[in-house]
């Protein structure tokens, strides 16, 4: 298996060590700013209980929100491939853009110009200071991926972590399989 080094737009993947932490365990993470004295990315594949419109009420949008991460759970972000209606929108890359104008982006849902496979919001970000994330790669927290997907908002969440590592294959194809507890196995 190559080897890669984190960059904006890869894909961290959780090794099956991460078993007692609850925000990262079979976390798949899209990073969307790497630099060497920071890091930020959101979880792609941890769905909440909450639509957009529970948690901003003027906005007429049933959108499913997703935990970001265990950073600023309180805030509320979001990540797209409609830049060209949102300015402010910071590229990423591969056509996924992060943020923008939350006005106009009301406005465009609250018409219903914007498709759920063209966005995705959550709760908080997955953020990690000078050297926190390569010293989490050093001691295998993480993997990392390209992102294989055409559209990453298309996924279904549930059995994304499976499949990544069903794919990289090897060892991880017995983790893939094992129950989220193993102890209750």
């Amino acid at each position: 298996m190559k080897i890669l080094q984190p960059s904006k737009g890869k894909l961290l993947i959780a090794e099956p060590s991460i078993l007692d932490d609850i925000s990262f365990n079979r976390s798949i993470i899209l990073l969307t700013e790497h630099s060497h004295s920071s890091s930020i990315g959101f979880i792609m594949n941890k769905p909440l209980s909450y639509s957009l419109k529970d948690l901003v009420p003027e906005v007429d949008c049933d959108f499913k929100v997703y935990q970001g991460g265990p950073v600023e759970q309180d805030n509320l972000y979001f990540i797209h491939k409609i830049p060209n209606l949102l300015p402010n929108s910071i590229e990423v890359n591969n056509g996924i853009y992060w943020g923008g104008d939350f006005n106009e982006l009301s406005n465009l849902l609250n018409k219903g110009l914007v498709k759920n496979e063209d966005i995705r919001f959550f709760l908080g970000y997955s953020g990690w200071g000078e050297g926190q994330l390569n010293n989490e790669l050093k001691s295998e927290s993480w993997l990392v991926s390209e992102n294989n997907h055409q559209n990453i908002f298309n996924i279904h969440p549930k059995n994304l972590w499976k499949e990544y590592l069903m794919e990289i294959g090897g060892k991880y194809q017995i983790w893939a399989n094992a129950p989220k507890n193993p102890s209750l196995n």
